[in-house]
């Protein structure tokens, strides 16, 4: 994943977890239709993103992933798209990255030992807007969406379709380092502190005393907040992992 860059945001105050109850979020949906950002919303969130991050594309491989942001109620759609935008900004610095900066990293994100190694003079590296990274990641999501990302990696940063459904599928599918999706932890009450844990939490989470890691979980609560207060929903409880 992106590595953390300097950023114009204001001093800010890590948020630790509370013993309330998190709400419930176990009813099926209503409908299939996903609570989405306006485009003036998106770019009150991204007003600097490159043309490549559209609104349009976004909300089509939003509208695409059964589930995104259409389980429960409206407030734990609005809760979950917030996390996932506020994930995102984290990650992509506000939409302002295609690939991963610190290239001295790139040739970094091969496991030989599962999906079938790599492939010749391929680099995994971090890309889109959640910046997906290894090459069983990439093999991974390229057969959920139906393209060879194994053999095409660099399609997640130069097709915005792709790189947006590369997203979302993260999202929707994979923990990480975690033990649940970032999905099920919006809709399960976990909370936004267990998405960071399914993103990134092997470096972020459970490190008590590191200025670093309580700086990058810092940045992201701030984001959500921002993008829950944008949708006019409390944030909940449970910020940090």
């Amino acid at each position: 994943m992106l590595k953390p860059l300097s950023c114009l945001l204001a001093a800010l105050v890590l948020v630790g977890c509370t013993t309330r109850a998190p709400e419930s979020a176990t009813s099926p949906p209503a409908d299939t239709e996903p609570f989405l950002p306006t485009p003036a919303q998106f770019d009150r969130l991204f007003p600097e993103r490159l043309p490549f991050y559209t609104h349009e594309g976004f909300a089509a491989a939003a509208r695409a992933m059964p589930g995104f942001a259409s389980t429960g109620s409206q407030a734990v759609r609005r809760r979950e798209m917030a996390a996932f935008l506020a994930q995102i900004a984290h990650e992509s610095d506000q939409l302002r990255a295609l690939r991963e900066y610190a290239r001295e990293r790139w040739g970094q994100y091969c496991d030989a030992a599962r999906a079938g190694g790599c492939a010749p003079q391929r680099q995994y590296h971090g890309r889109g807007p959640i910046q997906l990274s290894w090459n069983y990641q990439y093999r991974a999501a390229g057969q959920a969406i139906g393209i060879d990302l194994w053999r095409e990696p660099d399609l997640v940063a130069t097709d915005p379709k792709i790189a947006w459904q590369a997203a979302v599928w993260y999202w929707m599918t994979q923990h990480g380092p975690g033990t649940m999706t970032a999905h099920q932890a919006m809709i399960g009450g976990s909370g936004f502190g267990e998405t960071t844990r399914s993103i990134n939490g092997a470096l972020e989470c459970d490190r008590p005393g590191d200025a670093d890691a309580a700086r990058k979980l810092a940045r992201r609560i701030t984001f959500y907040r921002q993008a829950a207060a944008l949708f006019d929903v409390d944030p909940g409880e449970r910020l940090t992992c």
